[in-house]
């Protein structure tokens, strides 16, 4: 059975969480090992169930998702939360975390955690979750972003588009940035039956074997991509990365989209870009990664290449990701930007305009 990396992960959350009963968990972790390809005749050993009841769970949750994995309950009664507290968790979900959460969108255990130290109302994450599901409330997938504060916001995005919408004649146009702390997570170790959760300490489904931080360049002309893994994010590694995606190009003007790091602006940096005036750095706007294109990129690597691979070593992931590297760009094909500037400040006015009306409503 095949599952998109989001089902992943909700099962694997399910599965693994305290807060649920253990016979949800178990039906989960049927699901789980189903898709990572599992015999079911193994998972139900492990489990300790039949093979009937494997073929059950699967079918369930093939038919309703997790909802199906909930079963019919005799007896008891639903859980009883007042409809002013669903409707809030509601609204908070369609609403970009407050600032101080540091969040870019909730998940559910974050959502309850907000709820819990802020309005002192108590949810499990589980109840979130199903409210989700049953308002077909994705999050993570809405696209929403973290409003930047950034006084200089529209002059910086206006600067980062029009490089892309129309580049100088004759110029590159190189999209750089660093994905940090990609971990080497072997996920072939063997996880204990739940039914041995009580007495013995259950292993993870994987161990981490270390990490690396890839320094990448996407030629926004070309699709193609430079990339190198090293072993700490510094401005000394980013400035000899820097030197290697641009010897390419010599002879050309070279326009650099990054954010502003303190790697990215150290006294050697600058004192690099003052001799070779042909590197021109236009900073995305505080906050506001998703304008370097570089960041697409990197999204597709990690579903495609790193978030379902097995690394037994630092080293394989690093040989993964250079393979990844060189396949792309052997059909490297460059990104197609659409939205101007114009058309991006106006959703973010529009963003704005919503968020106070929803806190308004809230409040009242």
């Amino acid at each position: 059975m095949e599952l998109s990396v989001e089902q992943a992960a909700e099962l694997r959350e399910l599965a693994n969480s305290r807060d649920v009963p253990a016979d949800l968990a178990t039906r989960a972790r049927i699901v789980l090992w189903s898709g990572e390809g599992r015999r079911r005749k193994d998972i139900a050993e492990l489990l300790g169930v039949s093979l009937p009841t494997v073929d059950r769970w699967k079918t369930r949750y093939s038919q309703r998702g997790l909802a199906g994995l909930e079963g019919d309950r005799p007896g008891g009664a639903r859980d009883q939360v007042p409809a002013r507290v669903r409707a809030r968790v509601i609204a908070l979900t369609r609403m970009t975390p407050p600032a101080c959460t540091g969040l870019s969108h909730w998940s559910t255990r974050e959502l309850a955690k907000y709820l819990k130290r802020t309005e002192n109302v108590s949810v499990s994450w589980h109840y979130i979750a199903r409210i989700w599901r049953e308002e077909q409330l994705k999050p993570h997938r809405n696209g929403t972003f973290k409003i930047s504060k950034d006084p200089a916001f529209a002059e910086k995005v206006a600067d980062v588009v029009g490089l892309y919408l129309a580049p100088p004649g004759g110029a590159v146009v190189l999209s750089i940035d660093e994905k940090t702390q990609i971990q080497a997570l072997d996920r072939t170790q063997p996880v204990l039956p739940v039914t041995f959760a009580a007495t013995e300490k259950r292993t993870h489904d994987y161990v981490r074997h270390g990490t690396t931080n890839l320094f990448a360049a996407l030629n926004v002309g070309t699709g193609e991509v430079i990339g190198e893994c090293k072993p700490s994010r510094n401005g000394k590694n980013f400035l000899a990365f820097l030197k290697k995606a641009v010897k390419p190009h010599a002879g050309k003007e070279i326009h650099v989209v990054l954010d502003n790091l303190s790697t990215h602006t150290t006294p050697d940096v600058k004192e690099w870009l003052a001799k070779n005036s042909h590197v021109h750095f236009h900073f995305t706007p505080v906050g506001s990664s998703w304008i370097n294109q570089i960041e697409t990129w990197f999204g597709i690597l990690t579903r495609q290449s790193i978030r379902r691979g097995t690394f037994a070593s630092v080293n394989v992931l690093i040989s993964q990701i250079r393979n990844y590297i060189d396949s792309w760009n052997a059909e490297a094909r460059p990104f197609t930007w659409t939205a101007t500037a114009d058309e991006i400040l106006a959703k973010v006015r529009l963003v704005q305009t919503n968020i106070k009306k929803l806190v308004a409503n809230n409040s009242k």
